[in-house]
């Protein structure tokens, strides 16, 4: 029989003893729990270190959380709303026409801006008479964008065409919007992702939906 290396061998004999002494725990106790301890603080900085990698990863390379500050998205969007950003979907493909997105105010980076897509690269988008028109391969002579997510407003006219790796953006609050109309086209490399959902206030919690424009749009 082989036993642990710290048990004592019995003779079989129980002597009386009149000397009692304190039993002093043995060095390797000490040592058995310093490795313990060693050993539980090292399962906890590792479980919190992985806990905060993966917060982290997550927070800048998949969804990003937004509040709403103003009125240029009423009546879809409004002032204090909590929205996730999905930092992923234009990894796979190009933004499209509808999207929400939130970006980098081209005036001042350090602010963001939460605007809606009107027109891609290589088209045109005019204004006109408070209507809005795309001009595209599909519609050469241009198409009544209808936009059924926006309240009636007056809209200066413009005209302009969208050059490659730019975009042309617009509140949904026409009335009272800071977008392309003031500032000019909105650059791909400022866009930080597209809205996908309103998170607070929990009553109001929804994805976003994507309009449908029609043919060509």
């Amino acid at each position: 029989m082989v036993e642990d290396m710290f048990d004592s061998v019995d003779d079989g004999e129980h002597k009386p003893s009149h000397q009692h002494h304190p039993r002093v725990p043995h060095r390797s106790t000490w040592l058995t729990v310093l490795v313990a301890t060693a050993l539980f603080v090292y399962d906890v900085f590792k479980t919190v270190a992985t806990v905060l990698g993966v917060a982290f990863m997550i927070r800048f390379f998949l969804i990003q959380p937004f509040y709403v500050s103003g009125p240029s998205m009423e009546p879809n969007f409004h002032n204090n709303e909590y929205i996730i950003v999905d930092q992923v979907t234009y990894r796979f493909r190009q933004p499209q026409r509808g999207d929400v997105i939130v970006f980098k105010y081209p005036q001042n980076i350090a602010v963001s801006f939460i605007k809606r897509i009107i027109a891609t690269p290589g088209e045109t988008v005019e204004i006109r008479n408070g209507q809005l028109y795309i001009y595209n391969k599909t519609n050469p002579n241009g198409t009544l964008l209808r936009e059924s997510y926006i309240n009636v407003g007056t809209q200066p006219d413009t005209k302009i065409t969208i050059p490659k790796n730019q975009y042309f953006v617009l509140g949904d609050n026409r009335n009272d919007s800071s977008d392309s109309r003031v500032w000019g086209l909105l650059s791909r490399h400022l866009i930080t992702g597209k809205v996908w959902v309103v998170i607070y206030p929990f009553e109001d919690f929804h994805t976003i939906p994507h309009p449908a424009y029609g043919k060509g749009l």
